[in-house]
């Protein structure tokens, strides 16, 4: 297993082990952090900091996604409000919170200073989901040019997490994204029209949607 110093590049996502990782070691620069996801690669911990690139992948395709009727029906109903980048660091601080059947999470320390400094550079975004003046859930995650690497979602309300992730996906849509990544399929993630396809299909759709004139 490769174990990356200073200046090492990131290995080829296609010599990751069968778990799916690549290499041990390294920062979480915005550099490092941009070189990963642009060859399909992710971090998973901070100490030590391990990069990960699974076969299959999970994807959302944007094109396709819909939502059950009873959350069209909330969202018809306007009962949260969407706001995007506007708390970014509190919604990373609801992602990384227990909640039943997270225990512990990889969003700590290291982490969340690497992804503040993506927010700060234009590379990471938020999507809040407000009851009121309370927010109720929201995601964040990377993005470079028309690729969006969903990171992780909370919610304190019932579906307000879904919520947030249906007013992403209207947005990605708008703006011309073509590529959603989840990394790795959970069933909650399936439910909402995930769906695992090879590697190598994914850096071929990773490559396309990156070298796309969008902004987000």
């Amino acid at each position: 297993m490769p174990v990356l110093k200073h200046g090492t590049p990131l290995p080829d996502p296609r010599g990751a082990r069968p778990d799916g990782l690549v290499a041990i070691g390294g920062d979480l620069s915005v550099p490092r952090l941009l070189e990963a996801y642009r060859n399909g690669i992710f971090p998973w911990s901070a100490n030590p900091v391990t990069w990960w690139s699974p076969d299959p992948r999970c994807i959302i395709p944007i094109d396709t996604f819909h939502i059950h009727r009873r959350l069209s029906q909330k969202l018809k109903q306007q009962k949260f409000r969407i706001t995007f980048d506007q708390v970014f660091h509190a919604v990373m601080e609801g992602c990384a919170a227990s909640a039943p059947g997270r225990e512990s999470s990889w969003i700590e320390g290291e982490m969340f200073s690497a992804y503040a400094e993506l927010q700060r550079c234009g590379h990471a975004h938020s999507v809040e989901c407000w009851q009121g003046d309370t927010l109720a859930g929201g995601l964040y995650g990377v993005c470079l040019g028309g690729f969006f690497a969903g990171e992780s979602m909370f919610h304190r309300v019932t579906d307000a997490s879904n919520i947030a992730l249906a007013a992403l996906m209207q947005h990605l849509k708008q703006r011309g994204f073509s590529l959603f990544d989840t990394q790795v399929s959970t069933p909650h993630t399936l439910r909402l029209g995930a769906i695992d396809i090879p590697r190598e299909e994914y850096l071929l759709l990773l490559k396309h949607a990156i070298e796309l004139p969008i902004r987000f």
